[in-house]
């Protein structure tokens, strides 16, 4: 008996389960297929956000840092050795051409040009008496009257005497040089960078005793790798920036080019003369400067995250080596709901800003945020500040009443 109450108990459990193995069946086959199945059902959209393509003029620029100097540093040393007595200019003094810088002890100097002043007129006085002398002896010698070893002798004294005075006047003009040489005198309009030497010091040949860097203009040099030294010409406008500000301290122009480059370091050295300067711009000061190598006007612009950048390598014959193709394109939102991929011929670059060829025009809508997920025909949603309601922010001394509200609701439910 019991056995066959367990076994009628089974059946009905397998009945049971049958039944609703059946009913589910049923069920599935009345329900609507799945989204994928189903055309009417709404593909899900991916959220993007966009900028506008805009019209405006970009430039391809080279930059590169170096230090502000004057265009001509004259190193000014001493003609004659002796004791610097007293020092006129010092370290900052603006100078002209002609003023004195030092004074060197010119007694020794000033001695020697007065002897050479008395050989002079010593020896003018031998040259006039023994020219004089030499024109009566040939004159007698072209009478006869006078042997032709008298007249050669007259003519050697003349010769010896004529000598000497010219020894006599060339040493005059050294001693006079060598005088004038005691005073250390600027030769250009310039600052004093720097003051070597100081009263009683002896100053010697060929040792700098003072830097005078000339007014007439600055300049600066910098040294740019031959790719960017190629596209450099002489006249092209430069932008100068202290490192430290944001706005243009100064201006130039490119005016010359080093024909060569460095073979040690591979770079090529351009020289930038300023036109214009701010009072921030002082010599050794660190700056950036900015060539405007070229620049499109009306030019379609868009920031440079925008690009997806596709790289496809291959293998070249020739030199059997792996090379890299890269291409470029944007995704582009028709009608706020769907995402066209497009590609992109680039031009040149500004900083974060890249002009766009060929591709797409000026007002398109490009996705900035979200492309490198999308697809070509993708459909998106364009996410915006109306998309996104702040929630709304409950003040805390407000929320205690509610919660205890809400706590005394609880205990009249139990």
């Amino acid at each position: 008996m019991l056995k066959k109450i367990i076994q009628v108990k089974k059946l009905s459990y397998c009945f049971a389960v049958i039944s609703l193995v059946v009913l589910q069946a049923c069920s599935d086959s009345n329900s609507p297929p799945a989204n994928f199945n189903n055309p009417g059902k709404q593909q899900q959209r991916t959220s993007v956000e966009t900028v506008t393509a805009e019209t405006k003029s970009i430039s391809d620029q080279i930059k590169s840092f170096g230090n502000i100097k004057a265009e001509e540093i004259v190193n000014i040393t001493p003609q004659v050795s002796n004791r610097i007595t007293h020092i006129y200019a010092d370290l900052g003094d603006t100078v002209r051409q002609g003023d004195v810088l030092a004074k060197i002890y010119d007694t020794p100097f000033r001695d020697q040009f007065e002897q050479a002043k008395s050989q002079l007129e010593q020896s003018r006085s031998a040259y006039v008496r023994d020219s004089l002398q030499f024109n009566r002896q040939k004159k007698l010698y072209e009478q006869e009257l006078i042997s032709s070893s008298e007249f050669d002798e007259a003519h050697a004294t003349f010769q010896n005497s004529k000598a000497q005075y010219e020894s006599s006047r060339a040493n005059l003009t050294q001693s006079r040089e060598n005088l004038n040489n005691t005073e250390i005198t600027s030769p250009v309009y310039g600052v004093v960078l720097s003051k070597e030497v100081s009263v009683g010091d002896v100053a010697a040949t060929g040792q700098t005793a003072f830097e005078i860097a000339n007014l007439t203009g600055y300049q600066t040099r910098i040294y740019l790798p031959a790719e960017e030294w190629r596209k450099v010409k002489v006249g092209q406008q430069v932008n100068f920036r202290l490192s430290n500000e944001s706005d243009i301290s100064g201006r130039g122009r490119v005016s010359r080019i080093s024909p060569r480059l460095d073979p040690t370091t591979g770079l090529g050295e351009v020289v930038i003369s300023l036109t214009e300067k701010s009072s921030l711009i002082a010599q050794g000061v660190l700056v950036e400067s900015t060539i405007n190598v070229e620049t499109h006007e009306n030019a379609v612009v868009v920031p440079r995250s925008t690009l997806v950048e596709n790289v496809q390598t291959f293998i070249e014959p020739e030199s059997n080596s792996i090379q890299l193709q890269r291409s470029y394109s944007v995704f582009l939102v028709e009608g706020d709901s769907l995402a066209l991929q497009r590609e992109l011929e680039l031009g040149i670059e500004q900083g974060d800003q890249v002009e766009i060829l060929e591709g797409i025009e000026a007002g398109d809508e490009v996705v900035i945020t979200g492309q490198r997920s999308l697809g070509d025909s993708t459909k998106v949603r364009i996410a915006n500040q109306q998309n996104f309601n702040e929630p709304s922010r409950i003040p805390i001394e407000n929320s205690a009443p509610d919660s205890t509200a809400q706590s005394a609701d609880l205990e009249s439910d139990e």
